[in-house]
């Protein structure tokens, strides 16, 4: 494959500028309604102004949950559809999705039960009431009532304080009981995300195009003018239909649509990932969710061998830099101290930090914990009419639990619009690698053994865990790369398997690669050494040469450390450039 500097996935939108609808945004929720939109056979095109699946759907706390905590706020219709997607993921992407045992550490019997209704009704109370017993027994027996009838997870248990220590010691002596229930983990959603983009790929062919590095920026005659960030080149695209998937940045992507909103409040919330065998032992393989001293809803989730602390709540100015702030990370040092009091913890032991927006209605004067979880779907036209008069749909909300859902609810809208029918549902669809994935040990070994070639088994079975049934690509791309190896500075993978995502992922810079494509950032094994070897491995494939590669190498790196305000502080200090440097491709915007 011979190196060529263009963006090519852009390159499609110019040689044909034009689609039914047109998707501003590539995070789940806006990847989600591109793959029901071309499983309904509509010409479809999605643009994202960085990589996919970089904004807020990038900074989750891995996990599908039903939203126990919701119940209080009487959002009982989203409950309800959350643990029923909840239950349908754990069908359709069993590769990335697995029941997830989490437990409650409770102090107190009766605390808050006098508050709890205020809180239904979203008055408030002055100060803080503490969720005891009664109130969460109640929430969660309400809560396996939703799972009825095709429920995916055991029900609740309640243990008192001898029990609960004698299964987890190292908790804090003075609870008084601790309740456990099923949810379910998300353990790669970058990864997801991409399985649900080539899905629809492959079901649209070429009448389903996605742009990542391709940002909307501007109205026409029209038409909606979107901008390669890479080369800076523009198209004037036509279409009937335009969902605004943006997230958190809805309101100034409809700067450039359509008359200013102001439908978005979103809150940031950050998390800090520890390398600490200690306190991952001590979680006994359970995610820890529970009530810190501030009524905030904490966590402390074993996962891939670390150990991810999350999350805030805070409000956010969207044109603030969205970094993890030293009282952010003293917050979480102070909660694990809080329930597992014996292991000491430090900022040494942190790996990686990440920070993102969460996309909420604006929401006034109401806390951030009592605003809505739920989407709605706010209907206008494009600025400036023209001939085609297309309608733009913003997604309000949206949570990686109900992708699937609010995908289904967006496109229905567009298919009227359009004044098509439905020819398919999602529901119940499997999802990229989830496909055939081997639901026994028996099953998963036949599947080794028949698609494995003259790999050693245990690396194909790390590759069947990586990418599901799509791991027989992988496989062969593998097979057939003539210097495939085991890297030196992250022998996990290996160069064959890069060059394959490079080619097939629309790979544009190294930080994808770092932060989306693999795993490497979220274990804190994106070592200098490391981007530098990688970065040698794709420079072929992506047309590199060594200028490009040092800028790369030193791209990626700030891009992995951005939630960190010390490393962008250092590198600032260190030059008088931009923290973002301009790449081999001349590309210095700062994405979406």
């Amino acid at each position: 494959m011979s190196p060529s500097p263009r963006h090519t996935t852009f390159d499609d939108l110019v040689a044909r500028p034009w689609a039914d609808v047109l998707i501003v945004g590539g995070g789940i929720n806006g990847l989600a309604a591109f793959r029901d939109l071309a499983l309904q056979g509509v010409d479809v095109m999605l643009v994202e102004r960085s990589d996919f699946v970089s904004g807020a759907s990038a900074a989750s706390s891995h996990m599908i949950h039903g939203g126990v905590r919701y119940l209080e706020n009487g959002e009982f219709r989203l409950v309800h559809e959350a643990v029923t997607e909840r239950n349908g993921l754990l069908r359709v992407a069993p590769h990335y999705v697995r029941p997830l045992q989490t437990t409650i550490p409770i102090f107190s019997t009766f605390s808050g039960v006098l508050s709890a209704p205020l809180r239904f009704l979203r008055h408030g109370s002055k100060g803080h009431r503490e969720r005891g017993a009664a109130l969460i027994k109640i929430g969660l027996v309400i809560y396996d009532s939703f799972s009825r009838g095709g429920g995916r997870v055991p029900r609740h248990a309640f243990h008192g304080r001898r029990r609960s220590l004698a299964a987890l010691p190292q908790l804090n002596p003075a609870i008084k009981y601790t309740a456990t229930y099923w949810d379910a983990s998300l353990h790669d959603p970058e990864r997801l995300a991409l399985d649900v983009l080539r899905d629809g790929r492959a079901a649209g062919g070429d009448r389903a195009r996605a742009a990542n590095y391709t940002g909307a920026v501007d109205v026409r005659d029209g038409r909606v003018v979107v901008q390669s960030t890479v080369t800076g080149e523009e198209v004037a695209v036509a279409a009937s239909v335009v969902i605004n998937a943006s997230g958190p940045w809805t309101d100034l992507t409809n700067d450039a649509l359509e008359d200013p909103t102001a439908l978005m409040g979103g809150t940031k919330g950050s998390h800090i990932v520890l390398d600490h065998p200690e306190l991952l032992a001590a979680t006994g393989g359970r995610e820890l969710f529970f009530e810190h001293k501030d009524g905030r809803i904490v966590l402390i989730y074993p996962l891939k061998g670390r150990v991810l602390v999350g999350t805030t709540d805070l409000e956010h100015d969207m044109s603030d830099p969205i970094v993890c702030t030293e009282a952010e990370v003293d917050y979480f040092l102070e909660l694990v101290a809080h329930v597992l009091p014996s292991i000491e913890v430090d900022r040494s032991q942190i790996v990686y930090r990440f920070s993102g927006v969460r996309p909420l209605p604006g929401h006034g004067d109401i806390a951030a914990g009592f605003v809505s979880r739920d989407y709605r779907i706010e209907t206008a036209k494009l600025r400036g009419g023209g001939v085609t008069d297309a309608t733009v749909l913003s997604l309000v909300g949206g949570k990686w639990t109900t992708f699937r859902a609010s995908a289904e609810h967006l496109a229905d809208r567009a298919l009227e619009l359009l004044a098509r029918p439905r020819l398919r549902s999602t529901k119940g669809l499997a999802i990229g690698g989830g496909k055939g994935f081997p639901a026994t040990e028996r099953t998963r070994r036949q599947w080794l053994e028949s698609h494995r070639g003259t790999l050693p088994l245990d690396r194909a079975a790390m590759l069947l865990d990586r990418y599901g049934t799509v791991a027989a690509e992988v496989i062969t791309a593998i097979l057939e790369d003539p210097d495939d190896r085991l890297l030196a500075a992250a022998p996990a993978y290996s160069s064959g398997e890069l060059r394959h995502l490079a080619r097939t992922e629309s790979v544009v810079h190294l930080d994808d690669v770092l932060m989306r494509r693999t795993s490497l950032a979220f274990l804190g094994e994106a070592t200098e050494s490391a981007a530098r070897e990688i970065a040698g491995v794709l420079a072929p494939v992506l047309g590199w040469d060594a200028s490009g590669i040092d800028g790369e190498v030193q791209r990626g790196l700030d891009r992995v450390h951005a939630a960190d305000p010390a490393w962008i502080s250092g590198a600032r200090s260190a030059s008088s450039s931009d923290v973002r440097p301009v790449s081999s491709y001349g590309e210095s915007s700062s994405g979406r």
